[in-house]
C-alpha cells in the first residue's frame, strides 16, 4: 500500500468579502462591536493614489483566540458563491456575557435578527441571540457550552 502524504492545518480564517470600499467602515464596526484588535493591514498598492479611501487588500482582525480576515470585494475579487447581502455565512461567538456582548453590537450598529434565549438545545450553549452586521453577516453570540454545564 502507498503511504500518503499527511496534510496537517495549523487554522482556519474566515474571510468576509465586503463591497468595496467599506471594508474599512467594517474593520471599525468589529472593533466597536466586537472588541476586535487589528494584526495587520495590506492595501492595493496601485489603488492608493487613485482612491479617497485605498482598497483593502486583507486585514487581519482578532477575536478572542480567533483570527479573520476583512477584504474589500472588487471586480477582480472572484467570489466563489454568489452572495445575497452577506447572509450566506455566519459566525458564533462564545462569551460568559452574552447580554453584554449583545447590548455593544446593538449599540456599534448591528440589527437583532433573534433575541438572546434560553435554548437548553442550542449547539453552542444554553443563551443565544442572533445579529446582522451592517454589511449583511449573520453573528450567533452564545453561551460557552462549558460555561453552561459549569452553572
Amino acid at each position: 500500500m502507498a503511504e500518503q502524504n499527511i496534510v496537517s492545518f495549523i487554522c482556519v480564517k474566515p474571510q468576509l468579502l465586503v463591497q468595496a470600499p467599506k471594508a474599512t467602515d467594517a474593520i471599525e464596526f468589529y472593533k466597536a462591536a466586537f472588541g476586535a484588535k487589528e494584526l495587520n493591514r495590506s492595501v492595493h498598492p496601485k489603488r492608493k493614489a487613485d482612491q479617497e479611501l485605498p482598497l483593502i487588500l486583507y486585514a487581519q482582525l482578532k477575536i478572542g483566540s480567533s483570527i479573520f480576515i476583512v477584504s474589500d470585494q472588487t471586480d477582480d475579487t472572484a467570489p466563489t458563491v454568489e452572495m445575497n447581502g452577506g447572509d450566506c455565512f455566519a459566525l458564533c461567538l462564545e462569551t460568559d456575557d452574552v447580554a453584554g456582548a449583545f447590548s455593544k453590537a446593538v449599540d456599534a450598529g448591528a440589527a437583532v435578527e433573534a433575541e438572546i434565549a434560553e435554548d437548553e438545545g442550542a449547539c453552542c450553549g444554553a443563551r443565544v441571540g442572533k445579529l446582522k452586521d451592517p454589511f449583511g453577516y449573520i453573528w450567533t453570540v452564545c453561551s460557552s457550552a462549558k460555561a453552561d454545564v459549569e452553572a
